[in-house]
């Protein structure tokens, strides 16, 4: 074996040695159980990791029939947890359906000789925030999956639906894993995650604010750690891991938890196992249901009314606007593209252009007796005014702020500030923001890449609600009483009525209430 071969062999067994712990489990296998086989292969050909290469297995228990897919578990850091086992004794009890297992491991990219290291993907693929991950697993690791057979010759078939698929692991991999069920909870929705890195690596501090601030999703979640787990430069795993616990009971999730003593291994968590894979698949095939989120999102969404499609097209959609009877306008004014939504929800091509109507296409704004506002020196970006129309907002897209000017009665506006605070992605430079418009009780709705950022008065984001292509980049109100709210993700309008009322420029101003401050 090459040297950096037999390296990279030792920090693998290292890592996976670290977090094995001990294998007992509390349920040993009953000799009654049917034994499922376990094949092992290597994947070497993802373009979403280049050049990584990586083990995987694959468990499929003894009574799975290939005439309809099984449910699937997806575990990080290859076989652990005694897996195999566990799931051949809980599906022979009936207490888990038929499920097919993949573990897989982190990539490597292979040193070119020995006197270089292999380059280690592990707490790239797993500490990462975004979507690359899922979509390696959704995109090329399961479609592989899928081409494999048992030695007896069954097909391997999984589900596509989320409330059918777990996925777990331990540490990195747990992060991982509830990455994976955040990004995409239409293919995961049941988390099992052991000591997880819910820390200051590679952004995954951030969760448990996200968790509280995001419109819930149907996600199902058991955190396990022990109260000697990490404490480094990171972080700290085991006041992490609590705080997580936290924020996903205050937003209303499915969250249950099994703390203990132990370290940063999994040794209690293969002990704990087999009951948290009961409580993950517990009343299954019952879909996984969205908690209501925080009193701010309860202030503002109506449980069950979500985003429905009101128009597609043509063209590139650029803006949204509103007129006085509550028609949505929308389009792209370069291309002469433009079109409006009526209050029956008809989409036809917009006739008649005002002024004002031209001007709120283009991203700017007017106040209610139709007086412009002086911008010399102010950024590009969409506009807004308070429903005082004493402040004017100004979406900068190459930043993370909105800014902030306060009209002077001459219409200039003055004292601009780096204002509102927005979220965005770990792989993007900026928030983002498109559209701007205000609500009645004076927040301030963004249109960014994370969906529509809901701001207090203050200039702090205290929801976010996403859109079904999770950017944004245009946001109105709309309907006969200014309670639909609209926005642009991918060329498609999306609606959903809501509790609050759009503050609109072309009305009298409305002074709000006082922010908590």
């Amino acid at each position: 074996m090459r040297r950096n071969q037999q390296l990279a062999a030792g920090l693998c067994a290292l890592a996976l040695g670290m977090l094995a712990g001990d294998r007992a489990t509390a349920d040993e296998p009953t000799a009654e159980a049917p034994k499922g086989e376990v094949q092992r292969h290597v994947f070497d050909q993802s373009a979403i990791f280049p050049g990584t290469t990586r083990e995987y297995w694959i468990y499929v228990p003894k009574q799975y029939d290939p005439s309809k897919p099984a449910c699937l578990f997806v575990c990080q850091d290859g076989i652990q947890y005694n897996a195999p086992a566990v799931f051949d004794e809980l599906i022979h009890k009936k207490e888990i359906p038929v499920l097919i297992g993949v573990f897989v491991m982190h990539g490597r990219v292979k040193a070119p000789s020995d006197q270089a290291l292999d380059r280690f993907n592990r707490s790239y693929e797993y500490d990462g925030m975004g979507d690359a991950y899922v979509r390696f697993l959704n995109e090329e690791l399961l479609p592989e999956v899928e081409r494999k057979t048992t030695e007896d010759g069954r097909p391997i078939r999984i589900p596509q639906q989320g409330n059918d698929r777990a996925i777990g692991g331990s540490s990195s991999g747990a992060i991982c894993a509830f990455t994976a069920a955040w990004e995409r909870p239409e293919s995961f929705q049941r988390v099992f995650s052991a000591v997880g890195t819910y820390v200051g690596l590679r952004g995954g501090d951030a969760y448990p604010t996200l968790i509280r601030k995001v419109e819930p999703k149907p996600l199902r979640v058991f955190l396990e750690d022990g109260s000697n787990d990490l404490n480094i430069y990171g972080g700290d795993w085991w006041m992490a891991n609590q705080t997580m616990e936290r924020a996903l009971k205050f937003a209303g999730y499915e969250v249950e938890h099994n703390w203990g003593d132990g370290q940063h291994n999994a040794k209690h968590a293969t002990e704990i196992f087999p009951d948290a894979m009961r409580w993950l698949w517990r009343d299954w095939p019952k879909p996984i249901e969205s908690g209501l989120g925080s009193p701010q999102l309860q202030e503002v969404l109506i449980p069950g009314e979500g985003w429905t499609i009101a128009a597609e097209g043509p063209g590139r959609i650029t803006s949204l606007t509103a007129n006085k009877a509550g028609e949505v306008l929308f389009g792209d004014l370069e291309a002469d593209s433009l079109n409006k939504i009526g209050l029956d929800g008809a989409v036809g091509p917009l006739g008649e252009r005002s002024e004002r109507i031209v001007k709120e296409l283009q991203g700017d704004v007017l106040r209610h007796d139709g007086a412009p506002i002086a911008d010399p020196g102010i950024p590009a970006g969409h506009r807004a005014l308070s429903p005082d129309q004493t402040l004017l907002y100004v979406a900068d897209p190459s930043i993370r702020w909105v800014l902030s000017y306060q009209i002077q009665s001459d219409g200039k506006p003055v004292h601009g500030q780096k204002y509102y605070y927005l979220h965005m992605p770990d792989d993007a430079e900026s928030a983002g923001a498109g559209g701007l418009q205000t609500d009645r009780d004076g927040r301030l709705y963004v249109a960014t890449r994370m969906g529509i950022q809901v701001c207090d008065q203050a200039g702090r984001v205290n929801m976010i609600i996403p859109t079904p292509k999770t950017k944004a980049v245009a946001v109105h109100f709309g309907g006969p009483n200014f309670d639909i709210l609209y926005a642009v993700a991918d060329n498609i309008v999306y609606k959903r009525k809501v509790k609050t009322q759009g503050a609109n420029a072309f009305d009298p101003p409305i002074k709000p209430a006082a922010p908590k401050l």
